[in-house]
């Protein structure tokens, strides 16, 4: 198993799934609740920029490797999943949008891995619909997290911007972006499909 920078970043990104969940139900001796909000949500940051970072590292170092392609994406979705569960444990979060995006990400991964199999991964590589479902998916996350408002007086006294309900937005346009993105990749596959369904 090779072990570089980049390696490393994206364990760390999986050490930090169980700090992230369990920061939050720290008894109040030990953390408030607004601070254990706070906490949870600038883990989850740090390790979504560990993300960005081992990328961007691999390329710039050269340092790309099969095992660090397979961890990369174990890493990022154990921590949406686990962060998704811990959000719908605190009834922030309805179990029907974590199922879609869960279950989306278990479709995909699959479709990807025969797609491999197969010699046409190139057909499912990832496209600019799937980013920005990332994006606004990374972005609802730590807000629902943090689950509290901002104060804005260094731009107008008394503005105020409340990030619980623009988390829940995001989200909510994140599974919408999820569904849309797995019809995506699946009409892209269904030729395949269907032609390896008709020869069996």
């Amino acid at each position: 198993m090779p072990f570089n920078l980049p390696i490393f970043l994206t364990w760390l990104r999986i050490v930090l799934i169980p700090l992230v969940v369990g920061v939050l139900f720290l008894p109040d001796t030990m953390l408030v609740a607004p601070d254990r909000n706070l906490a949870a949500a600038v883990i989850f940051v740090l390790a979504a920029l560990t993300d960005w970072f081992d990328g961007f590292l691999a390329r710039k170092l050269n340092q790309t490797s099969a095992f660090g392609a397979f961890l990369d994406p174990v890493a990022d979705k154990l921590m949406v999943t686990g962060a998704l569960l811990v959000l719908v444990q605190l009834t922030r979060l309805n179990a029907a949008i974590a199922l879609v995006i869960v279950g989306r990400e278990i479709t995909i991964s699959a479709l990807r891995e025969w797609m491999a199999q197969l010699g046409a991964s190139k057909s499912v590589a990832v496209n600019s619909l799937g980013k920005f479902k990332t994006a606004c998916q990374m972005t609802a996350i730590p807000m629902l997290l943090f689950y509290g408002t901002v104060k804005l007086d260094f731009i107008v006294r008394g503005w105020f911007i409340d990030v619980r309900v623009l988390g829940l937005w995001l989200i909510w346009l994140a599974a919408f972006l999820t569904i849309w993105s797995m019809l995506y990749y699946m009409k892209l596959a269904w030729p395949m499909i269907r032609e390896k369904t008709d020869m069996a």
